[in-house]
């Protein structure tokens, strides 16, 4: 590998990434009251401390330099190419940003974004209709803007695995399945049966694998 790619951080890649990921999230999530700005900026944090790393400091390889070094002496630990850690694990024989795993990847944060679009579509249409989300992903699951953005995330970490996305993206899951139970109690509030009824035949998040998702 070419010294020249040292250590030195992309901050701008960086930014750009960042703005890119967290832009068009924005675009299809629209995030209006405090609930949804809890979910977006906890998505936020975690694609701004991914590119952070990727493209900036790179914390996982400081903190287990001694033995990526010695795993790998003829690779520099510091440069951008050495970030991509299936690729540094798989031998670092190829480019990086033309494996399959890059594409593969890359079709998961886009299932994502698909996702959260046909949710948001169908939510906003059910809003001013003032009735329960029932169509397009609503018809599968209780809450695809979650799920999608779950998506997206695992899509990222898919592809740039790193110590802090790897430990962040967890503790998320818990606070998007916390936030889904506290919507749907104020739901109930709110719809009493009608949301008892629709909840009954669709899960919260996995879709069912047999029978009418309604």
């Amino acid at each position: 590998m070419n010294d020249v790619d040292s250590g030195q951080a992309q901050w701008s890649l960086a930014f750009l990434n960042t703005g890119v990921f967290v832009g068009f999230a924005y675009s299809f999530f629209k995030p209006s009251t405090a609930r949804d700005w809890k979910v977006f900026g906890a998505y936020s944090t975690f694609v701004a401390a991914l590119f952070a790393e990727v493209y900036g400091f790179p914390l996982t390889f400081f903190l287990f330099h001694a033995w990526l070094s010695a795993a790998f002496p003829d690779v520099n630990m510091f440069g951008h190419e050495a970030r991509h850690l299936w690729w540094l694990l798989w031998g670092g024989r190829s480019d990086p940003h033309m494996g399959s795993l890059r594409f593969l990847s890359f079709a998961i944060v886009f299932a994502g974004f698909l996702l959260l679009a046909m949710a948001w579509h169908a939510l906003e249409r059910a809003q001013r209709r003032e009735e329960i989300a029932s169509t397009g992903p609503y018809r599968r699951i209780r809450h695809p803007q979650y799920g999608a953005l779950i998506i997206i995330m695992l899509g990222l970490l898919f592809y740039w695995p790193t110590l802090p996305s790897t430990l962040l993206l967890p503790l998320l899951v818990v606070m998007y399945v916390r936030l889904a139970r506290s919507e749907e109690q104020e739901l109930i509030r709110e719809r009493g049966e009608a949301w008892r009824s629709y909840a009954a035949a669709t899960p919260r998040f996995l879709p069912a694998l047999h029978g009418d998702c309604r």
